[in-house]
This record gives structure tokens, C-alpha cells and sequence, in this order.
């Protein structure tokens, strides 16, 4: 349990435990973030597009400082415009560019995951109703666990991210928050990475 999030912990949590970690639960080292069409045109419409960023940054932030695997996917680039430099230049990968709605079809990006034992997604972008929600879908299908941080994506109108939101946790998906996600990839307060962590969640929302 965060009690304050003390930037300096007296008590190492032990290794083994008696109680296991959870299996619902995401770990760093297991999981892929993908951040979907995070693009310039298509934020330029989304009335949380500010929000939507911030968020999406600091999972980027905490992907690296915890060693997540991260990719993002671009639809139709040269008619919707690059991913926001905030983002792409976090990136360690150029972002994959597709034509299908669902980032699913980019098969040399799921190709690697089995091998390098990552089976847990998070999924961040917009539209919520479409590109996030055909990825989500498809990923689910193919027994992936896919977890929605709600904060780091949308839709331009608030019906269809709310619609689709409900549609996803009915299809399995986990719906979460960005500091959520970024507390259980670092696990303990004991962590290498917890101050960075900590710092991440502190900051003001835009």
C-alpha cells in the first residue's frame, strides 16, 4: 500500500512472499505499451487532446525509467500527420505506419513479443471508438491481456469514448488510469525507478 509516496522507504519489501503478486496485475518486464495514432490532426479535433498527451508522456516517461517495451502506430501519416514531437521523441522506434483501423495487423511488431515474453498490453491513443477499440479487440482475440489506461485515450465526442469503453470491459479488457498503470509496473517503493515514478505522479495536470 502508497502511504504518502515516500521518496525514501526504511523497509525493503521481501523478495518472496507469501501471498503471490496477482496474475490481473501488470509487471514491467511482461508488457508492452503501444500508443495508437497519436497524431497531430487527429489531437488537433479532440477536446481532451491535452490531457490525452500528458498522460500518454508519462507512460513514456515511466516505460523507460522501468524498462517497458514501447511502440506507437500512425494511420495514414501523410494525410493525418506525424505523432506529436512530445511523444515521438521519446519513442525508441519510429512509429509504425498503417492503413487498418486496428493496429493488430502490424505484424512485425506482435511477431517479437512471444520471444521476448511479453503478454500483457497496454493501449493508449485515440479514437477510442475506432482505431483503439478494433486494437483492443483483436489483441483480446489473441489472448493478449489488454489493459486501457481511460485517461490517455478518446474520442471526439464523449459518447462514443464512453461507449466504447463499456464495449471494451465487456469484451475482457482491464480498464485502468495512467498512474495506476505506472505504480504497478513499479511494484515496490523499494524500487530503483520509485522516485522517478513518484515524481511522474506528482506533477500538475495540464
Amino acid at each position: 500500500m502508497l502511504t504518502g509516496m515516500n521518496d525514501d522507504p526504511l523497509i525493503d519489501a521481501p523478495r518472496d512472499r507469501f501471498v503471490p503478486r496477482s496474475p490481473e496485475l501488470l509487471t514491467a518486464d511482461a508488457s508492452l505499451l503501444l500508443l495508437v495514432d497519436l497524431q497531430e490532426r487527429l489531437l488537433g479535433v479532440q477536446p481532451r487532446a491535452g490531457e490525452i498527451v500528458w498522460n500518454s508522456r508519462r507512460l513514456l516517461d515511466a516505460a523507460s525509467a522501468l524498462g517497458v517495451r514501447t511502440a506507437a502506430t500512425e494511420q495514414y501519416p501523410e494525410k493525418l500527420g506525424a505523432t506529436v514531437p512530445e511523444l515521438r521523441e521519446r519513442l525508441a522506434e519510429a512509429p509504425l505506419t498503417k492503413l487498418e483501423f486496428s493496429a493488430a495487423g502490424c505484424d512485425e511488431l506482435w511477431a517479437a513479443l512471444p520471444d521476448a515474453g511479453i503478454d500483457r498490453v497496454v493501449v493508449c491513443g485515440i479514437e477510442s471508438h475506432v482505431c483503439v477499440s478494433q486494437t483492443v479487440l483483436d489483441l483480446l482475440a489473441a489472448a493478449y491481456r489488454v489493459y486501457v489506461p481511460v485517461d490517455a485515450a478518446g474520442s471526439r465526442f464523449a459518447s462514443d469514448h464512453e461507449t466504447a469503453l463499456r464495449r471494451l470491459e465487456g469484451a475482457g479488457a482491464v480498464l485502468t488510469t495512467t498512474e495506476a498503470v505506472m505504480f504497478e509496473w513499479c511494484q515496490s517503493a523499494a524500487a530503483p525507478a520509485f522516485k522517478r515514478i513518484s515524481a511522474l505522479a506528482k506533477e500538475t495536470s495540464p
